[in-house]
Order: C-alpha cells, then structure tokens, then sequence
C-alpha cells in the first residue's frame, strides 16, 4: 500500500470516530437571549436635605442654550442671569443674552472641588481660553458654587490675577495663599438688585416732629431677583403698579385668611385709596412679590425711624421693617415662606449697606409667624400695644444673617406649622 492510500485510510478512520462520538453526546439547548436593560439616567443632588437641589452631569455634546431647561442654578449679575449647568463639581456657565461680548457663543467651565479644610472649596477656571475670567462669569460661579454647596463657607480662586476691582472689594488675600472669598461676604454684594443704587448721602429731616435721615426717592420696576434652589424657580420683587396692580391687592385683602390680620377688606375704593396713601408716603415702599413672575403676594418695606414702630424700641437711623401678606393660598407653606422670607429680608440689608437692623411687629397671637419668624433669624424681643393691636418686636441683625446664611432654610423649618399668610 502506497503511503498517500495508508495516510488517507488514516485520516477517514479517524473522521469516523469522531462523528461517532459527537454523536453519543446529548445535546442541550442554549437558554434564549435576554436583552439588557436600558441604562437608568443618573440624577446627582447636592446640598443639605432643607436645601436639596437637583442638578444634572456636564454633557460633554452640544451645549444647550442659554434658556434651555436643566440648568442647575440662575447667578445673577446685576440685571444679567447666567445660567449654571453641572453636577456640582465641573459647572458651565452660559449667558442669558444671545451674545456674549468678547466670545459669542462659548460657555465659561470650572471645576469645584473640595479641599482638606472643613467648609473651605476651591474654585478653578477651565476657560475657554488664556487669560482672565470676566468678572460676572466669576461672581455667577461663586453664587453656584456656593448655592450647590450650601455647607460650604469659603472659596478660594487659585488664579494668577483677579478681575479688577474683586480684590478690594470681596476677595481675601493672604501671603502665599490662593485668594478666597467668604460666603458672608458675597453674599452681601448688591449682584441681586438689577439696579443697585448707592447709599444716599446723610442729611437730616423732620417729619411729624421725628427726625431721620432724608431718605433716597423710591425705586420703580424690579428691585430684587434671586434663584430658589429647593423650588427650582425665581423669586422677585417689584414695586407696585397703583392701577394696575389694583385688582390684585383688592382680591388678597379680601381673602378671609388675609383680611383676619390686616383688617383692610373693603371696595375697589377703599383699596385704590390705600395704594395712593402708600405711593405718597415717602418712608414707605409696596412691593410685589413673584415667582418665575407670577404674583403671589404683597409686601410693604418701610424706614423704621420715622414709622409707628419708633416709639417702642430705639431705632437706628437706617433700620428698616416690613409687613407681607400672601394672597395666593398655593404658595402659602413652609417651602415658599423660608423663600420670600429671608429674600425680603435680604433685599433690605442691600438696599442699604448702613442697615444693621430689620425689625418686625406682628400681632401677637399670629401664633404661625410667632414660630416661623426665629426661624429665619429674628429674635422676638417683647410684646407691646399699638392703638389697634397687641403686638410682638422681632429683629433681625445685620450681622447674624449673613455669618449664619439665614437664607438657607434651617432644618428645624421643617415644621408643618411653619406656615402663614400674613405678619400683620
């Protein structure tokens, strides 16, 4: 036998048993494919449990615009609104305008990052391109970041300059250390009045026979504008309109809830009369407040020195108080009073920078305002008469309500009785 017939013999043998085997195997069937589920969206929330805040990740694809929903924070900058999207540590910032002067088009980056002292981030710029940051750019990202962080205290800039004018004015420098800025003092820079108006020179005047500083003629249009993390909405003031705000303020006087402590329901008459009263009162100041500018109430801030209110405790030359009713029943709770309460109370310490005091007078069986106002800062001094009323002195320090960030809801806000319409 030739050796190609011997290897050929060889290799069908060996074909042979190697079907037979195979089929002596049983054969078992494969389980079906199971598709994988899709990938759930990942949601990141930063700040305490009072002040939780949902914030979406940095997508690394097309930059929304500047009015896109799921920005993270509104910073204001005076009259401007930036627009703030991250996940808390790598934040983008982006203008309301549709130009942005110097760069159309491109969005300002940073990172924050926390660093080994407690309460203490740090704040870096990515760009767009060398150079400095624009001063609202910096100014929005510390409102965000500090906004995002609501336990931060401190943030320090690790950037070869700063802008011109935040050295002196926010920015604490130390000897070989990075720049850093207090939560305190941020907080206390006029960025959230779309008009701020310097202090008014001091001179003295007589009205009634009490004399006070002269006091700046009142602003018109909107005089306050600020982001609310936990309503994810924007809380503003403006003056009020007599007219055209009319049927509003007569429909919330009216409301029994309202109309029990302020004792003003009436006509459309009566009301009109009221309005003109405080637009010629010179001490005086109504506001409207609004939500995403939908109105929710009415609020009045007034100089206490040459109000009612003098006579029983020793006011301050630019102490200011303030009364508030809130006619819409849907923004009446604790989430919406811990965001018109401190805000009101922030908008007077700006208004003014000499303001070291707010004084309330409630009545004093508003029980629910008796509760709600501790919580936001104010010291309840005593109780008092008024020719119509009994009421309780609260007051509120320059100095507690910016070293304790009072416009974060404390914990213990959480009350289910912290609840009211009215401060009358």
């Amino acid at each position: 036998m030739s050796l190609v017939s011997l290897v050929s013999l060889v290799s069908l043998v060996s074909l042979v048993s190697l079907v037979s085997l195979v089929s002596l195997v049983p054969l078992v069937p494969l389980a079906p494919l199971v598709p994988l589920p899709e990938p759930r969206p990942v949601s990141r929330t930063r700040g305490t449990p009072s002040e939780r805040v949902h914030v979406r990740p940095v997508e690394a694809t097309a930059t929304p615009s500047p009015d896109a929903s799921g920005a993270s924070y509104l910073a204001h900058a005076g009259a401007e609104t930036i627009s703030v999207f991250g996940d808390g540590q790598r934040l983008r910032l982006e203008r309301s305008g549709s130009v942005d002067a110097g760069r159309p088009g491109k969005p300002s980056l940073w990172n924050l990052s926390p660093t080994a002292a407690p309460g203490l981030m740090q704040l870096q710029w990515l760009g767009p391109c060398s150079g400095m940051p624009e001063t609202d750019e910096l100014l929005a990202a510390l409102q965000a970041g500090f906004g995002l962080h609501p336990d931060a205290q401190a943030i320090e800039l690790p950037l070869p300059r700063l802008p011109p004018g935040l050295r002196d004015s926010i920015a604490t420098v130390q000897p070989g250390q990075a720049p850093c800025v207090a939560r305190s003092v941020l907080w206390q820079q006029p960025l959230w009045l779309p008009r701020p108006r310097p202090p008014y020179a001091l001179h003295y005047t007589l009205t009634e026979g009490r004399r006070h500083p002269a006091r700046l003629h009142k602003p018109r249009g909107e005089v306050y504008r600020r982001f609310i993390p936990w309503l994810g909405r924007t809380l503003s003031f403006r003056t009020v309109e007599p007219e055209a705000d009319l049927p509003l303020i007569h429909r919330w006087m009216n409301d029994p809830v309202v109309a029990h402590f302020w004792e003003e329901s009436g006509d459309l008459a009566h009301h009109r009369a009221y309005l003109q009263r405080m637009a010629g009162d010179p001490h005086a100041l109504g506001l409207i407040g609004c939500l995403d500018g939908e109105p929710f109430g009415y609020f009045e801030a007034y100089w206490a020195k040459e109000d009612r209110i003098a006579p029983f405790y020793d006011a301050g030359d630019h102490d200011r108080g303030w009364h508030a009713l809130v006619g819409e029943a849907r923004f009446r709770g604790q989430p919406y009073l811990t965001a018109w309460l401190p805000s009101l109370s922030h908008y007077l310490f700006l208004d003014d920078c000499r303001t070291q005091r707010i004084v309330v007078e409630p009545r004093a069986d508003n029980r629910k305002m008796r509760k709600s106002l501790p919580r936001c800062g104010y010291a309840l001094v005593k109780e008092f008469d008024f020719p119509h009323k009994r009421a309780v002195l609260g007051v509120l320090l320059r100095e507690r309500f910016f070293a304790d960030a009072l416009w974060i809801p404390q914990t213990d806000a959480a009350a289910p009785d912290a609840l009211d319409a009215s401060t009358q």
